[in-house]
């Protein structure tokens, strides 16, 4: 048994279909058929039932599909050791990034690390705060940087910088106009455009008002989308508020395109999540320096409300 028969044979189990198999790991359909078979003929197991033209994992190649990824973990854990004994000359190197940090703060972090070790692959991942917690527990990625709050105890959390929330409008929209919002204004006084659920974004507005009394569920949300593009947008070309990372509005604000609402909120943290148990390698520890080192990563706007 050789680990590309395993790396074969996960991936035709993913998918159950030997054509989609071979285009994602770059076979012939030919040999991927014929890798399989011979891991079959080798133990005398079925490992998938041939139903007409479909495949579908068998019992016993459910219990194996087991097996074969924590194998394939493993190697990949040994590969990281090597990669640090080779002194990072090579290796790879996974990233999970929720959209904020991912597309406004960490790419010139990448590019120094990229600048320092050329020979470190790295693979960037975006999504949301609670996609990067998932992917860096199961393994998908080595190291997540965050926005908002993690409660996951296999993982630690640790800041790396702070970024200040502003509560945004469009030009035409009253709270334009420079006058300090009151708590309450928040549910009454207009409609808001949030990230979906899960977004670090929402969820550090949610806690910073809940301090305030006021609940998730008080607040008329009019759209959730998925993107910080796509809330600025609807947000500057209508009349609903919404809330961002200083870092996100601060092109359109200098531009007047969008206004910054006269409501203070809390500074939040950037932070970096690792699994506990498993082993961090050089490369990722040499990132998280590299992170550590820019002081001026921490994003710092005036509170003149004229940025």
């Amino acid at each position: 048994m050789t680990f590309e028969q395993l790396s074969i044979f996960i991936a035709v189990a993913e998918r159950e279909h030997l054509t989609n198999a071979a285009s994602a790991i770059g076979l012939t359909p030919s040999a991927v058929s014929s890798a399989i078979r011979n891991l079959e003929a080798s133990y005398g197991v079925e490992l998938f039932h041939r139903v007409g033209r479909r495949i579908e994992l068998t019992y016993e190649g459910r219990v194996f599909l087991g097996e074969a990824r924590a194998t394939l973990a493993r190697a990949k854990a040994a590969a990281l050791v090597l990669s640090d004994l080779g002194g990072l000359q090579k290796g790879e190197l996974v990233v999970f990034a929720s959209q904020t940090i991912a597309s406004y703060w960490l790419p010139a972090m990448l590019m120094r690390f990229k600048n320092r070790y050329p020979g470190i692959d790295l693979k960037l991942m975006i999504g949301n705060t609670t996609t990067a917690a998932k992917a860096v527990l199961d393994g998908l990625a080595e190291v997540g940087f965050v926005e908002g709050s993690v409660d996951e105890p296999a993982l630690n959390v640790q800041p790396l910088a702070e970024d200040e929330l502003l509560v945004v409008v469009g030009p035409r929209h009253p709270w334009a106009r420079g006058k300090p919002i009151a708590p309450a204004e928040l549910a009454s006084g207009t409609k808001w455009v949030m990230r979906e659920k899960g977004s670090g974004t929402r969820s550090a507005f949610e806690a910073a008002i809940s301090n305030l009394g006021i609940g998730p569920g008080d607040l008329t949300v009019a759209l959730e989308l998925p993107s910080n593009e796509a809330v600025i947008s609807a947000a500057r070309e209508g009349l609903c508020a919404t809330v961002v990372s200083g870092a996100v509005a601060a092109p359109l604000l200098m531009q007047g395109l969008l206004a910054k609402a006269r409501f203070p909120l809390p500074s939040r943290q950037f932070a970096i999540l690792r699994h506990k148990q498993r082993h961090s390698s050089r490369a990722s520890l040499a990132l998280e320096t590299i992170c550590r080192e820019d002081k001026a990563a921490e994003v710092q706007y005036r509170d003149d409300w004229t940025l």
